[in-house]
């Protein structure tokens, strides 16, 4: 019989490892494809894991409440009805190999191979998962590998099932007439490999390669006969390693500004009830904060980037996360995808169901992946301001201070004169390998003038 080896998948940036909270099956069990088969719990999200396959629970290797690191395998599934199919054979490891000659390079993903698939073989532990059904979908269309691992899934984690492929051999069997009326040389031309030199690997250095996952050396501290000694819990060792590996990786420098929000603070409370009344929830400062960040990270795009040693990786969404302080006295970054692109009202229903996500436990993997840049909040606490540390592998954290009244001079044409007006303090932390003084201080300023003539 045909095996297939569950894994421990990996749910987020940085997670090396997860808990298992409870299995929904046991050995024996007949299980279909998607159905649940346990459930996990990380330092950042809890998720029900489902079955990529069909068939039978022959082992369950960890029990309830063990940590197993990402990619070890937890459980085996015996195919159905693979008894006497050898093509399916261990087809929960399966791939298509992809054809290379000289006329498809291996590395250009535009060109389509028309070469008959072969029959499936054992792949590389961090491949695509796909189903015997859909592997034999990509042997009927002559798909390669290559074209394959294009086609976007909407199962679990990406996972392509029958519908993606129904819908893509379709959509693709309508556009092939439109294709053949193009002229040749327009399609070769757009499908030219790359140059060798881009498909060198990047050159990475210590720092930028260090992985979330290593295990920090501390300086041995004594405790004293009085003295309580409490060992941190899971979450508070991957946040206490992860922020020493950010200090390592990144040369942090910090920058501040004050911010004259007077505007903003009126706005607000001209329209708070109309908008508590209309949305259902609460008008806070953080849409219009969250507003002014994505419009200067897209007039600033060096600020939107990650460090892959020698290269700089320049993001293509402006994806924001969040920090959102939890009961337990742990921080969590929910990400609000594509800020650029939501207005206020976006923003505003968009952080308020990721913060309630995260205080009840029910953030998905993707709602804490992918961000790009963070932005951490501890005016909420009455702090002034902060120098908070850099969410790898992003360049940049800003922190927003509470919000207090103040005298302050204020230039009419009639001269100088004193007024209360409302300021708070932002402080940007970044990476000093990638942006300067100049530009931090260039980005940070863009945000407060914003900020400080906001108008709606």
């Amino acid at each position: 019989m045909a095996t297939f080896e569950i894994k421990m998948p990996k749910l987020g940036e940085s997670i090396t490892e997860g808990t298992i909270i409870s299995w929904s099956v046991k050995t024996g069990d007949s299980i279909n494809e998607d159905d649940v088969l346990f459930e996990v719990s990380t330092a950042k999200v809890s998720a029900e894991i489902p079955s990529p396959v069909a068939g039978k629970v022959l082992d369950i290797l960890f029990q309830e409440g063990d940590t197993v690191a990402v990619g070890t395998t937890v459980a085996i599934i015996g195919l159905e009805g693979s008894e006497d199919d050898t093509d399916n054979d261990t087809a929960g490891h399966t791939t298509i190999p992809e054809k290379e000659s000289a006329e498809t390079p291996a590395n250009d993903k535009n060109i389509p191979s028309t070469a008959p698939v072969p029959k499936a073989q054992a792949a590389k532990e961090d491949e695509r998962w796909y189903s015997p059904v859909v592997l034999q979908m990509a042997r009927d269309a002559n798909l390669s590998q290559d074209e394959l691992d294009r086609i976007p899934g909407t199962g679990y984690m990406g996972r392509l099932s029958k519908k993606d492929m129904k819908d893509y051999l379709s959509g693709k069997k309508d556009a092939t007439t439109k294709t053949q009326s193009q002229p040749a040389s327009q399609t070769v031309t757009e499908s030219k490999p790359a140059p060798a030199s881009q498909a060198k690997p990047a050159q990475t250095s210590p720092a930028s390669s260090t992985p979330a996952s290593q295990v920090i050396s501390y300086a041995p501290v004594s405790a004293g006969s009085e003295d309580k000694v409490m060992e941190m819990d899971r979450v508070g060792k991957i946040i206490a390693d992860h922020m020493v590996m950010s200090k390592n990786v990144s040369p942090h420098v910090t920058t501040v500004v004050e911010v004259d929000v007077t505007k903003l603070v009126q706005w607000r409370s001209r329209n708070k009830e109309a908008f508590r009344k209309r949305e259902g929830i609460s008008l806070t400062y953080m849409p219009a904060i969250t507003e002014a960040t994505a419009k200067a990270l897209s007039e600033f795009p060096q600020v939107n980037a990650s460090v892959n040693g020698y290269q700089i990786i320049l993001k293509k969404h402006i994806n924001v996360g969040i920090a959102v302080s939890l009961d337990d006295g742990n921080l969590i970054v929910p990400v609000v995808r594509d800020a650029d692109k939501l207005n206020l009202n976006g923003l505003a229903v968009a952080i308020d169901t990721l913060a309630n996500k995260a205080r009840d436990n029910k953030l998905a993997p993707d709602d804490i992946q992918g961000g790009t840049f963070t932005i951490t909040n501890f005016g909420t606490f009455k702090n002034l301001f902060a120098t908070p540390i850099i969410n790898q592998p992003q360049v940049a954290i800003l922190g927003v201070g509470y919000i207090e009244k103040k005298p302050a001079v204020i230039e009419t044409p009639e001269g100088d004169t004193i007024g209360i007006r409302h300021k708070m303090y932002l402080s940007l932390s970044y990476d000093h390998r990638l942006i300067n003084g100049a530009l931090g201080g260039a980005f940070l300023r863009r945000i407060a003038d914003y900020l400080e003539n906001w108008s709606l």
